[in-house]
């Protein structure tokens, strides 16, 4: 039996995220494994302590980082005690490394370091997180498997014929750099348009400045902020997509980029964090982390057929090839068979 202590309002379309969408998509792989999954919402009143106080004998209880994070007391009590108190065994899955952000809370910090230093496994999304977590003294080694998200969809066929029409997919907010991204679209030529798909409420500052930004670039007119969408609403998002643009500035994988490609659509993107492992070796461009990066090559993307037609030739080839859920859950399953 699986227990997977979730954010609260895992399932909510207006809180749609990478990291939930990772839960319910292994959730649902490892039950098609055997698993017996119970899925256990934390916030409000129900906390990790509670489940892990209420975890069955010979359970193994799975922990999104966002809950240990947020209740890490309840894990390093459980490892005083010899695991929970009905014996289940601890693993965590890291959807980031918080240390690694330049603005992260130092109290979130800190309580990432007593999570993790007391989960039996860590589940880490890349290998650029699980280095991060073996470098920064925060988990050994022995207890890291990686654990990579997989991809919905399938080649998708519409494409202007000028490729053109651009995608960003995420949260706004300052480690997705959407501001690099639309002062490198305001140096760009041609007649591009650019759909930014992701929540404005985490950051509102941020989301304003950037929204300001692009007013007095002049290009607000070129840019469409669509909010938080659903899969349907996103699905015809990446049909008509000529090229998904990340500017993130920290990522630990990416799973927008790893979407993209699995539709045969090329990835522009910074070169950090995993950004690097989920655009693979084709079909993406990888630049610095900058507004000069972006711009040179959505110039390059924009003004030479040959380039485009070259990277949607490659994305097209490797996109059967891209890993699934079933991929991400396979490991998940080998990793959490270790504990029982």
């Amino acid at each position: 039996m699986l227990w997977f202590a979730v954010p609260e309002g895992i399932d909510d379309p207006a809180r749609v995220s990478g990291g939930n969408l990772f839960d319910l998509r292994v959730a649902d792989a490892l039950r098609a494994l055997g698993w017996d999954v119970r899925l256990r919402p934390c916030g409000g009143d129900a906390t990790l302590a509670d489940v892990l106080a209420s975890a069955p004998p010979g359970a193994v209880v799975l922990v999104d980082s966002l809950v240990a994070v947020r209740w890490p007391d309840p894990l390093a009590a459980g490892a005083v005690a010899g695991t929970t108190q009905s014996g289940a065994r601890v693993a965590v899955l890291a959807h980031m490394v918080v240390a690694a952000f330049e603005s992260a809370d130092g109290a979130d910090v800190e309580a990432e370091r007593r999570a993790l230093a007391h989960a039996d496994l860590v589940l880490a999304t890349s290998a650029w997180a699980r280095d991060e977590l073996i470098a920064r003294g925060l988990v050994p080694a022995a207890r890291v498997v990686v654990a990579p998200p997989g991809a919905d969809g399938a080649l998708v066929e519409a494409r202007t014929s000028d490729g053109t029409s651009l995608l960003c997919v995420g949260v706004v907010a300052p480690h997705k750099g959407q501001d690099l991204l639309v002062d490198a679209l305001a140096a760009a030529r041609g007649a591009w348009t650019c759909t930014v798909a992701g929540s404005v409420a985490v950051d509102p500052g941020f989301a304003e400045r950037v929204l300001a930004r692009a007013d007095a670039a002049g290009i607000s007119d070129r840019i469409t902020w669509a909010g938080v969408v659903g899969r349907r609403a996103l699905e015809a998002l990446y049909a008509r997509t000529d090229l998904l643009v990340a500017p993130s500035r920290t990522e630990s994988y990416g799973m927008a980029a790893a979407e993209a490609l699995r539709r045969g659509i090329p990835v522009l993107a910074s070169r950090v964090g995993g950004l690097p492992e989920a655009v693979g070796p084709a079909g993406g461009i990888l630049v610095p982390p900058t507004a000069e990066g972006l711009g040179t090559a959505l110039h390059r993307w924009i003004t030479d057929p040959g380039l485009r037609d070259a990277l949607t030739r490659d994305a097209r080839r490797e996109a059967p090839r891209r890993p699934t859920w079933h991929d991400t859950a396979a490991a998940v399953d080998a990793a959490l068979r270790g504990l029982t």
